[in-house]
């Protein structure tokens, strides 16, 4: 949809404010006059409806851990599979492969960050992995042929508080804890010291030490969402110390973080989800239901031809269209888990959902955008579509493809410049990916979604 018409009519009037201004006179300034009018529409309908979305790919360190049964929300169970990266050099001054006393699993969770009863014990088994991983790797991964019954190499009970201990209370975090074999920590020390390019790279280290299963044994009511997982070795190191010119032998204690979970390595939760009755009624009566982190999306059809055509009937040849915004009512579907609505909300060109996350993708406000839930209006506003819409209005014929969009929760990562006296911070958008991180709901109402239009309409008189 070509539109040389208001091009022309631009340049037109360009034109003839510059020869006013080049004119020192005052003649014929009473016979050519123009005024400008700020028009806004929002005489605009949004359709959609709910999509299923049975897997994601885990981009995130992010590990969920346990298993909850939502009368509201249904039936969410996620365990891990995860690979390590090796510390690359391991301190072995004065301290031999007998001065190793133990090695721990470690996996941090923030205080209160989990869905569910923080009480409850439950139960997980730590194997070792005996094939590599795929990659890339998905939510319906199944590692029951990446380990076997024989690889088991730790198993604890755990809750999620501090079970009224006054060391940990006031700390901002808890840690499940696993004890391995002392023998993992003692391959782990030969291996550095005779294959130390075992240490260079992931990669390398995957070759020998494939990774981890985590697995839920017993319990349900909780799922905990680990921040960062590592594996602990703790040791004694024989050391001398000089006093008063007296030198003495003496042995102090050591830990050391041999192996850790960093985005460079292959993790993954792997989920499986049945919907509640609930949520499947409400979305096949039309409701627009969104799940994480794996269940629906909502998809809708945006009136891109209806914005076109108001723009160009209502503003003439020499009309500016200023701005679009958009913003979608969604509330929280009522639980008793205080599963919430996602704080950040993709909207993509649904012919583009896969290759955005495939090719790590951010947002440009012409195929792809962002909004931030405002839990005060509740809902989610992408304020600038301008762009895209331009676009739009430069097409010689919109395709169904353009105004078809899949709405997604997503994980956002962000970096912000430093500020100084003439410049405020600013904030920038590094990392998009699907949201991994907690079970969450939305109840969106499309129907009520409110789009405006703003633009201005000049007119000239002679």
């Amino acid at each position: 949809m070509k539109l040389p018409h208001i091009i022309i009519g631009l340049l037109i009037s360009i034109s003839l404010v510059t020869a006013c201004n080049d004119n020192s006179t005052t003649i014929g300034s009473s016979l050519v006059t123009d005024s400008t009018e700020i028009i806004i529409d929002s005489a605009f309908t949004l359709t959609g409806h709910s999509v299923g979305n049975p897997l994601v790919q885990s981009r995130t360190l992010t590990q969920l851990l346990g298993s909850i049964d939502a009368k509201e929300y249904g039936s969410f169970k996620s365990d891990v599979v995860t690979q390590f990266m090796p510390a690359s050099t391991i301190d072995t001054t004065g301290v031999s492969v007998n001065d190793l006393d133990s090695i721990k699993l470690l996996m941090f969770m923030s205080t209160g960050d989990f869905t569910g009863d923080s009480l409850v014990p439950m139960g997980l088994n730590v194997y070792r992995l005996n094939r590599q991983l795929p990659s890339p790797i998905y939510s319906d991964f199944d590692p029951k042929d990446y380990f076997s019954d024989k690889d088991l190499i730790g198993s604890t009970v755990y809750t999620a508080n501090a079970l009224y201990n006054d060391s940990l209370s006031n700390l901002n975090y808890r840690a499940i804890q696993v004890k391995l074999p002392l023998s993992m920590a003692k391959d782990l020390y030969n291996r550095y010291l005779s294959n130390p390019e075992t240490f260079a790279s992931p990669q390398a280290f995957a070759e020998w030490f494939p990774g981890i299963y985590i697995s839920n044994t017993f319990g349900s009511g909780r799922i905990a969402n680990i921040y960062q997982t590592r594996m602990n070795v703790y040791f004694h190191r024989h050391t001398k110390i000089e006093t008063d010119s007296v030198t003495r032998d003496t042995i102090t204690n050591g830990t050391r973080a041999y192996l850790a979970v960093t985005p460079e390595v292959v993790t993954n939760n792997n989920i499986t989800y049945a919907m509640s009755p609930k949520l499947t009624e409400m979305a096949r009566s039309g409701k627009q239901i969104m799940v994480a982190p794996i269940g629906m999306n909502v998809e809708i059809k945006f009136p891109a031809k209806k914005i076109i055509d108001s723009f160009l009937s209502k503003g003439g040849k020499l009309s500016v269209l200023n701005t679009l915004t958009m913003s979608i009512p969604a509330t929280e579907v009522e639980n008793e888990y205080g599963i919430t609505t996602p704080k950040d909300l993709l909207m993509v060109k649904s012919s583009e959902k896969e290759t955005f996350f495939a090719n790590s993708k951010v947002t440009d406000d012409r195929t792809s955008f962002l909004a931030v839930y405002d839990s005060k209006n509740k809902c989610y506003t992408f304020s600038n579509l301008r762009p895209y819409i331009m676009d739009m209005l430069n097409k010689e014929k919109i395709e169904e493809s353009d105004v078809t969009f899949t709405l997604i929760p997503v994980s956002v990562a962000t970096e912000s410049t430093e500020g100084s006296i003439y410049q405020d911070p600013v904030t920038y958008v590094t990392a998009i990916n699907p949201y991994v991180e907690r079970p969450v709901m939305a109840d969106f109402n499309i129907d009520k979604a409110k789009i405006k239009l703003t633009f201005s309409k000049q007119s000239i008189i002679f």
